[in-house]
């Protein structure tokens, strides 16, 4: 880590910087992720579906005929009520939350057993990400507006703050090398 500890500096900065914005707007936040991953999905099924048809001769046609038109209507749904897809995609990040919690948890356990400098940090992330989820349920159904762009500019705070930490402490521990 320590002969890149600039670039997980940056990268730290940069994901700070970006959950501040979204902490500072959440529902705007939230809103363009929606539209954002509407387009991602109407892009990725009609590329799909373009390439399905030019590739029907092959097996597997019609499996990846429905996967193209479930992207084209997924990407068509967020864009058409980016509210309701806000509404859903506070529900998937509710569960990534508790999962990417564990993970950061045991992530954290794992370097601990390593020794790395600052460990402490994604463990605390990972705890972080588990009382957010928690914020969210608790909180239902009036945090499905704001929760999304609130909790994933609080986590990506957080998580700036670790690599942040991380890169420094790489850096004072080459320095003593």
């Amino acid at each position: 880590m320590h002969n890149h500890w600039r670039l997980f500096l940056i990268e730290g900065i940069v994901l700070g910087l970006l959950g501040l914005a979204a902490i500072i707007a959440p529902i705007i936040a939230g809103l363009a992720a929606t539209v954002f991953f509407g387009w991602l999905f109407l892009i990725a099924g009609v590329v799909s579906l373009i390439i399905t048809f030019k590739t029907r001769r092959t097996p597997g046609f019609i499996w990846s005929l429905l996967s193209a038109i479930l992207a084209v209507i997924a990407g068509a749904v967020l864009l058409w009520n980016p509210l309701a897809g806000l509404v859903t995609l506070t529900y998937v990040l509710t569960a990534f939350f508790i999962i990417d919690g564990l993970f950061m948890i045991v992530l954290a356990l794992t370097h601990r057993r390593e020794q790395s400098a600052k460990w402490e940090w994604m463990l605390v992330n990972g705890v972080i990400d588990l009382f957010l989820a928690g914020v969210i349920v608790c909180g239902l159904p009036g945090t499905l507006l704001w929760a999304f762009g609130l909790v994933v500019g609080v986590d990506m705070m957080f998580g700036g703050g670790t690599l942040a930490a991380m890169a420094l402490a790489a850096r004072r521990n080459g320095a003593i090398a």
